[in-house]
């Protein structure tokens, strides 16, 4: 099988399958049947795909010949290479787990057909995203994603927090993504075209002279590009990214998305929405590294988010909304590897951390709602104890938490490593917000390790005087707890992706290591010593009012409800005001003077003599016909 047919496959086979799940709905078992089918074909196409992209460059297939828009050349190609196909299986890997999961989760769900074709979408949307080799595809994929994140968020539609979550989601997201439209519409018109490969090449010449734009139409000699219009571009790009992946700014929305199924969280998280904007980015690189007002933007953005992510995560009283604040402030150390990388290193280093998180953030997600069915709820004082139901859930919540707090030698270790290293690669280079940004990534490691303690803490300890657990709760089924112990396995080994050069890694120093390894030991320790001496939740939050300082977010979307929404809404009432009684006013006197002028004439019509009526237009006659002789003279 070739690299071109694995790119193609990745992307229609879960598209169709969401058709096939979604015109199956009267039949649930079939319809998620069909998509866990299509999730796991995936799975094994991209292994396949692993073995057959190319070891260098990136094969391409688009329409020949080319459409065109104006001036515009829309190649719309696929294409994928060595990071791409390790990416693509990792999200074919969770698309794959969540899928199963679901089918045990919400078996008694009255929309679980709707909910698996959603995934389908979603991940056929990502897949997209992962091989367009086309801004317009890339475009398209990113939007479809927007959609399926406000679908799943909002799938327990009765409730009106659900809802109103997937209302905020979608209306954040929608607004960041008018800079990635601004940003995506003034790269392709720049290039002449959206073709990944033109616009890269475009927009990445800094000689002088012209560059050479070869297209399907003509090649074409334009002068290259001004330094602050890709700036300015790229930050718009960068905007759109921080939206869809909750960073600050608009870091809010994704811990709300909490109430959505825990499935939907997983794959949410894990490997598609918050992670795309980390592809994109990736895609354009040769570009994004030459723009050093979107660099400071990302790098700023992402040290301040998570630092700020982390310290949330570590006061929630539930633990599902631990684990979205930490989805922000990983997604955020992925982003500072590419705001502090060069040209040498590349972006892989984010790419690899996009591959680690994947994997052990759908491990943990997928475990707490497990637990969750076990306890009956996310919260920490309902959770605690609740790894004794099963040793795999002990087992599994461990190796995830190690994976999360970086520990060495498991997969989230030497990902976390090697943006460590990028980090520093950027302080000590010339420019950039390498500094800021491995300042910020020394002080997330303490808090994450820190959080991740307390987490284990509240899960694992002993279960309080003459309470036990539901001995009637639910297990998961087979498959639920074989894919629960791949993760667990992928968890600690996932970092031998390394031996196959799909990432182009350079080495790691052992200092970074044994640097890591310190900071871990004192952010766990700090935790141990600050637990509860009757009950670990209560470490960092002893009192309510700190509970609910943390679970409110610090108070961002009182701010965003004050600060944006109320003046929004009481502009919008001026406005409407304005319209209704002064613009409509003028127009509702106009009817009115024509009203009464028609009634007047309608009843002088009526009331006059037909003698009369021939008066006036004898009268009328004359008067035409004096002004005639007047005008003559």
């Amino acid at each position: 099988m070739s690299a071109l047919w694995v790119a193609h496959l990745l992307v229609w086979i879960p598209a169709v399958a969401a058709v096939a799940t979604l015109a199956l709905r009267r039949t649930p078992a079939l319809a998620t049947l069909v998509a866990t089918g299509a999730a796991l074909v995936c799975v094994v196409v991209a292994v396949v795909g692993m073995t057959v992209a190319p070891s260098r460059g990136t094969i391409f297939l688009g329409l020949r010949p080319p459409p065109r828009v104006g001036s515009i050349e829309m190649p719309l190609q696929l294409g994928t290479g060595p990071a791409t196909a390790a990416v693509a299986a990792v999200v074919a890997l969770v698309a794959a787990a969540v899928l199963v999961f679901t089918r045990w989760y919400l078996a008694e769900d009255d929309r679980l057909a709707a909910f698996a074709a959603t995934v389908s979408l979603f991940t056929a949307a990502m897949m997209l995203v992962v091989h367009a080799r086309d801004l317009v595809l890339t475009l398209v994929g990113w939007e479809v994603m927007g959609w399926c994140s406000y679908l799943l968020i909002g799938h327990w539609s009765r409730k009106e927090s659900a809802r109103r979550a997937a209302y905020k989601a979608f209306l954040v997201t929608r607004v960041a993504d008018i800079g990635f439209v601004l940003g995506v519409v003034g790269l392709s018109a720049g290039a002449g075209s959206t073709g990944l490969d033109t616009v890269v090449a475009f927009w990445s010449h800094t000689g002088g002279g012209c560059v050479d734009t070869v297209t399907q139409a003509a090649a074409a000699c334009v002068a290259p590009p001004e330094p602050w219009l890709r700036s300015l571009l790229l930050s718009l790009l960068v905007i759109g990214v921080l939206g869809k992946s909750a960073q600050f700014p608009f870091q809010d929305w994704l811990p709300d998305a909490m109430e959505g199924p825990t499935p939907a969280s997983a794959l949410i998280h894990a490997a598609t929405m918050v992670a795309a904007g980390t592809v994109v980015l990736a895609q354009l690189f040769e570009v994004l590294v030459l723009a050093d007002g979107a660099r400071w933007l990302l790098g700023l953005s992402s040290a301040v988010t998570m630092v700020g992510a982390a310290v949330l995560a570590l006061g929630q009283s539930d633990l599902k909304r631990l684990l979205a604040w930490s989805t922000v402030s990983q997604v955020a150390i992925m982003l500072s590897a590419l705001a502090t990388t060069n040209a040498l290193i590349g972006p892989d280093p984010a790419l690899f951390h996009l591959w680690s998180h994947a994997i052990f953030k759908s491990l943990l997600f997928l475990t707490i709602g497990w637990l969750s069915v076990v306890a009956g709820s996310t919260l920490a004082r309902a959770l605690r104890g609740s790894a004794a139901v099963h040793q795999l859930a002990r087992v599994a919540w461990l190796f995830g938490l190690l994976a999360l707090a970086g520990a060495p030698f498991v997969v989230g270790g030497l990902s976390k490593e090697h943006v460590i290293a990028t980090a520093y690669e950027g302080a000590i280079g010339a420019g950039g917000p390498g500094v800021i940004v491995l300042a910020a990534l020394l002080v997330t490691v303490v808090l994450t390790a820190a959080y991740a303690t307390r987490a284990h803490l509240v899960v694992t300890a002993a279960l309080p005087d003459g309470e036990s657990l539901d001995d009637d709760a639910r297990m998961p089924s087979a498959p639920v707890l074989a894919v629960l112990a791949l993760l667990t396995v992928l968890s600690v080994v996932g970092g031998l992706v390394l031996l196959t050069g799909l990432f182009d890694i350079h080495g790691t120093s052992v200092w970074w290591m044994v640097l890591t390894a310190l900071l871990i030991l004192i952010g766990g320790g700090i935790t141990w010593l600050a637990r509860g001496q009757d009950d670990p939740r209560d470490s960092f939050v002893r009192t309510p009012r700190q509970r609910a300082l943390a679970d409110r977010g610090l108070g961002f979307d009182t701010a965003y409800r004050r600060g944006v929404a109320e003046p929004v809404l009481g502009l919008a009432r001026v406005v409407a005001f304005l319209d209704r009684e002064v613009v409509d006013g003028y127009v509702r006197g106009a009817a009115a003077s024509a009203g009464i002028a028609g009634w007047l004439s309608e009843r002088g019509h009526r009331r006059e003599a037909a003698s009369g009526g021939v008066a006036l237009v004898a009268l009328g006659l004359l008067v035409a016909a004096g002004t005639a002789v007047l005008a003559w003279r």
